[in-house]
């Protein structure tokens, strides 16, 4: 579904992503994990667009995504959801999510859909007339996914959805990506938490400095030294 080949990224003179390569495959759950200023962020701004690549190239579904605007590349299925939530704070639940399909000619079914996002998450249901900026950051949080989810994606980006969230929170954002694993929705997840997404993914990349310095499976990588002196405590 997604492939890089060998991404660099600048910002200015500084070398953010370095020969960055990866591939998701469809259906599949991927994390890309590494600590703070990693460039994980800078990974998936570049694929949606929204960073220029000085050299490498990206892919999605075999379609090359270089010469693409960030609104051709939503149309083709990737969808990002972004670092600190940045849901519209001044209008309700409901009102987010018919903003997620802002781009979908299938106006018939955006109601079913949303009615789909409040069964994935009751509390959206529950606060569907609420302004979101009312709500804490775990209900942001999923309302942010929920209204990804509205762009009917093919690939879905997750930008450290964990960030700053209580632990009952992080446990009830893993139970919803392993919902959506479950429905066979193909999950790109970048963590500072790799404890979190190894649960979740079925492999995963370790970004360092810049570069990807470890690549496995969850039971791999936990093995790893490195993982577990930088992420897991160990």
């Amino acid at each position: 579904m997604l492939a890089l080949e060998g991404v660099n990224v600048h910002y200015g003179k500084i070398h953010v992503l370095r020969d960055v390569s990866l591939r998701v495959g469809n259906g599949e759950v991927v994390g890309l994990v590494g600590p703070n200023a990693a460039g994980k962020t800078t990974t998936l701004r570049a694929v949606i667009g929204l960073k220029a690549c000085t050299s490498g190239t990206i892919s999605l579904a075999d379609q090359p995504l270089g010469r693409l605007s960030t609104p051709e590349r939503v149309h083709l299925g990737a969808v990002l959801v972004p670092e600190g939530r940045q849901v519209f704070t001044r209008y309700t639940v409901r009102e987010n999510l018919v903003m997620g399909a802002y781009h979908r000619a299938d106006r018939g079914h955006i109601e079913p859909d949303i009615d789909e996002v409040y069964t994935l998450f009751p509390r959206l249901s529950e606060r569907r007339a609420q302004r979101a900026g009312l709500m804490s950051g775990g209900e942001q949080q999923m309302l942010a996914i929920g209204r990804g989810l509205m762009a009917k994606p093919r690939l879905l980006m997750l930008d450290e959805p964990t960030l700053g969230l209580a632990p009952i929170m992080v446990e009830e954002i893993e139970r919803i990506v392993q919902a959506l694993a479950a429905r066979g929705m193909t999950i790109l997840i970048a963590e500072q938490n790799a404890a979190m997404a190894l649960r979740v993914a079925h492999r995963a990349y370790v970004l360092s400095a810049g570069r990807i310095s470890l690549v496995g499976t969850p039971d791999e990588l936990a093995r790893a030294p490195d993982i577990q002196r930088l992420f897991m405590g160990g």
